[in-house]
């Protein structure tokens, strides 16, 4: 998709802000091992600019999703430990391989299958493991500690093709403070404690990472953090709960999105606004056309949230279309004034969060959801640099 230099909307990552969470979580945790996860294009804020600049400050090591995210980082010059989250193809594993990054298992029968496939008998690396453990998500994992077993014998047996690199977990409600949600949470402990407890390492002559940790578990269970904690929605600035519930760590949002005012003019009584004309003006009252749209990531669901204009929150009004959107303003205002959809304007604050709320979903969507067309800016130190 081509990027819109020539319009006045753009998103603008603070790289300081990304550094800030990173460095804030790690301390929160005793300053254990953090995995920035970069997956999805970093949540939709640009995976290489933000792992090349965590690199640049020491991060620990990052996860994706799928292989080709990590092959994207090895290819802009990441060479920081990556983890991939998602099961991979086997026929991929000793590309990965050579290439270090670590792949996460669920099953032997993917090690027999990679193992049978390698024909490179001068390899110099071995294939990273993950060990992933199901304590309660439903996804992909081992569910007893008879499975993992054998997964760790089988590595052992054939210490020159794998190593164990970790043994995780992931949870379910972390995010929660229901009583249905605090229970699950220790159901998944125990369930993972009692099945490490049951693992047998001593044929690998070393012990693995263990991690369950993702950014909600991070801030609200710090104690829970094992030998690292995996760093996603926290990064970004965005407190990783929809429930009321305030955060033990300062985050810095790393997302501003803003636009202009293109087009102004004056409605009035019985006027209507945008498709289905179910916006019908009460009064006579001002209203701006903005260029930005669903195909950006402003969904039709954001109806009816504020924008920020020079310190006034100004609603959107009529149904927003692939393109542009419209609000109302409190007065007239000049073509050119700057809108601000995501951070601070005068005061005035808007974030990811409040615009998951507003929709009924999550801060992860509102992110991932913005679109390729929109131009992304980097700060760091006010310097600008654009993708």
């Amino acid at each position: 998709m081509t990027i819109s230099y020539h319009r006045p909307s753009k998103a603008s990552v603070s790289l300081d802000a990304i550094i800030h969470n990173y460095f804030a979580i790690k301390k929160h945790i005793g300053n254990k091992a953090v995995m920035a996860v970069v997956k999805a294009d970093a949540y939709g804020l640009g995976a290489v600019k933000i792992a090349d600049a965590l690199q640049s400050r020491g991060a620990d090591g990052f996860a994706v999703a799928v292989a080709d995210e990590a092959l994207e980082l090895r290819d802009a010059g990441i060479i920081a430990p990556i983890m991939i989250l998602g099961l991979t193809d086997p026929d991929d594993a000793w590309l990965l391989a050579n290439l270090e990054i670590g792949v996460t298992v669920s099953s032997l029968d993917y090690l027999k299958y990679a193992k049978k496939h390698d024909k490179d008998f001068s390899r110099l690396h071995r294939l990273n493991v993950h060990l992933k453990v199901d304590s309660g998500m439903g996804r992909i994992g081992v569910r007893s500690a008879e499975k993992a077993q054998k997964i760790i014998d089988y590595i052992a047996k054939h210490p020159k093709k794998f190593k164990l690199a970790s043994v995780f977990t992931h949870y379910a409600t972390a995010d929660s403070f229901t009583d249905h949600g605090k229970d699950k949470v220790q159901a998944q402990s125990d369930f993972f404690e009692g099945l490490l407890g049951q693992l047998d390492y001593s044929a690998l002559g070393y012990t693995p990472l263990f991690h369950q940790s993702n950014s909600a578990l991070s801030l609200w269970y710090p104690e829970k953090t094992l030998d690292a904690a995996r760093l996603g929605l926290g990064l970004y600035g965005s407190i990783p709960s929809m429930e009321d519930v305030a955060s033990p760590v300062n985050f810095k949002q790393a997302l501003t999105l803003e636009t202009e005012i293109i087009y102004v003019k004056q409605m009035h009584a019985g006027d209507t606004i945008s498709y289905g004309a179910d916006y019908v003006a009460g009064a006579d009252e001002w209203v701006a056309t903005l260029p930005i749209g669903y195909a950006d990531g402003w969904q039709r669901s954001y109806l009816g949230l504020d924008a920020i204009v020079d310190g006034e929150r100004c609603p959107s009004v009529g149904r927003i279309c692939m393109d542009q959107m419209i609000i109302r303003l409190p007065h007239e205002m000049p073509v050119g004034a700057k809108v601000t959809l995501i951070g601070t304007n005068g005061g005035q604050t808007v974030d990811v969060v409040d615009v998951a709320s507003h929709a009924g979903t999550i801060a992860h969507e509102v992110l991932t959801n913005l679109g390729q067309r929109l131009p992304r800016e980097y700060t760091s130190n006010k310097k600008k640099k654009m993708k």
